[in-house]
């Protein structure tokens, strides 16, 4: 596993990510009864860049079917990169499914002048503020590109209702946490709380599944 003094832990394999969940099943003997039933968990890395970020903005408010349907025809117009996407026009992206909001949040990255390069260097809390003072980009969005992209051992997503309700039927709580109640609680799963984010995420879909929640 990757260590950097600003950066701390960083998740580069699947062994990794089996270090921080042996961690977290020692820490909390309910880690390790969810670890039992979902077995190793998925690394889950992602491409970093502009066009990770500009597919995770489109993919906002639609189907997964129509998210891949928008992203095959911005990739096959040559619209998956800053400098094309600046020079495009609104009815170039609109021909390929944007609407008009996500051709300004598009047009807002295109322009942002991110580098990405750099980001690898920067704390957690300072990549997550680069990234959200971009229209579209919000707080989950934000946390979703460290965990996965930029590969942080230790972001959550508190905001994820998925993760809430996973953690609520995992701790046995009388109701799903919100946001703040999310945050205060992950604290204890520093400095592997992208791991435990891994684990509330299989948890949640093998009770979903079990139980036929919709």
């Amino acid at each position: 596993m990757g260590r950097g003094t600003v950066t701390g832990r960083i998740i580069r394999t699947d062994a990794c990510v089996a270090e921080g969940a042996a961690w977290l099943a020692a820490r909390d003997p309910r880690f390790a009864q969810a670890l039992a039933r979902t077995g190793p968990l998925p690394l889950r890395l992602r491409p970093e860049g502009f066009a990770e970020l500009l597919s995770a903005i489109m993919s906002q408010q639609v189907s997964v079917a129509s998210a891949r349907a928008i992203w095959a025809r911005l990739a096959a117009a040559g619209l998956d990169d800053a400098a094309r996407v600046a020079a495009a026009h609104e009815d170039d992206l609109r021909a390929c499914g944007l609407s008009r909001q996500k051709i300004k949040y598009a047009h807002a990255l295109a322009a942002a002048g991110i580098d990405f390069d750099a980001l690898r260097g920067q704390p957690d809390g300072a990549v997550i503020k680069t990234l959200t003072t971009v229209p579209g980009i919000g707080p989950w969005t934000a946390e979703i590109y460290a965990m996965f992209s930029l590969g942080r051992a230790d972001v959550f997503a508190h905001g994820d209702l998925a993760l809430q309700e996973g953690a609520r039927m995992l701790f046995d709580l009388p109701a799903r946490p919100g946001e703040k109640e999310m945050r205060a609680m992950a604290l204890d799963w520093s400095p592997w709380r992208s791991v435990a984010a891994r684990l509330l995420w299989a948890y949640y879909k093998l009770e979903k599944d079990r139980e036929g929640i919709t």
